[in-house]
C-alpha cells in the first residue's frame, strides 16, 4: 500500500469512519473517469482543485463537484488574496499527494480549504485517496466536517 493511501485510511480511521477505499481498473485522475468508475454522477465527484496563493506563497484547495469549474477571480476573493498556478512539486510537498490522486484529508501540513455547495445536493460523494487509482464514498456532509473546510461560492 502506498504511503499516500495509507495516510488516507490513517485519517479516516482516525475520525471514525470505516469507509471502503476502492481500486479502479484505470486511473481515476479526472472527474469523469472517477464517476464511471464509481457509477455515479460526475458532479458526485469532488474534485480537488489547488492553487498557490500569492501572497504567502503556500496552496490553497477548492473542493468542487466534478461538473463545476472553479472561477480564479471568485476563489481569489473567498480565499482573500490572488491566486496562481500552483506546480506538481509545491502540490506534493504540501498535501504529500501527487496531482490525480490529491485526497481531501491526510494532507502533510494544514491546507487552508473550500468546498463547493453543490457537493451538499448528494446523500453520498466520492473523492480521491491519495493515488489516481483509488477512491472512497461519503456523506458530504462528514467530508465538509472532517476537512473543516469553509463553504463558499467559488465556481462560475
Amino acid at each position: 500500500m502506498s504511503k499516500s493511501l495509507a495516510r488516507v485510511r490513517a485519517a479516516l480511521e482516525a475520525a471514525g469512519e470505516r469507509i471502503e477505499i476502492v481500486e479502479a481498473p484505470v486511473e481515476t485522475r479526472t472527474a469523469e473517469q472517477a464517476a464511471a468508475c464509481a457509477g455515479c454522477l460526475t458532479d458526485q465527484i469532488v474534485k480537488s482543485i489547488i492553487f498557490r496563493g500569492e501572497a504567502n506563497g503556500h496552496i490553497v484547495l477548492f473542493m468542487t463537484a466534478g461538473g463545476n469549474r472553479v472561477d480564479p477571480v471568485k476563489a481569489s476573493a473567498v480565499a482573500g488574496q490572488s491566486l496562481g498556478r500552483a506546480d506538481a512539486d509545491q502540490v506534493r510537498a504540501e498535501t504529500g499527494f501527487a496531482i490525480g490522486g490529491v485526497a481531501p484529508i491526510g494532507h502533510l501540513t494544514p491546507v487552508p480549504n473550500y468546498f463547493d455547495p453543490r457537493l451538499l445536493d448528494f446523500d453520498r460523494v466520492w473523492a480521491a485517496a491519495g493515488t489516481p487509482r483509488h477512491i472512497f464514498a461519503i456523506a458530504p456532509k462528514r467530508l465538509l466536517q472532517l476537512t473543516g473546510a469553509q463553504l463558499a461560492h467559488f465556481t462560475g
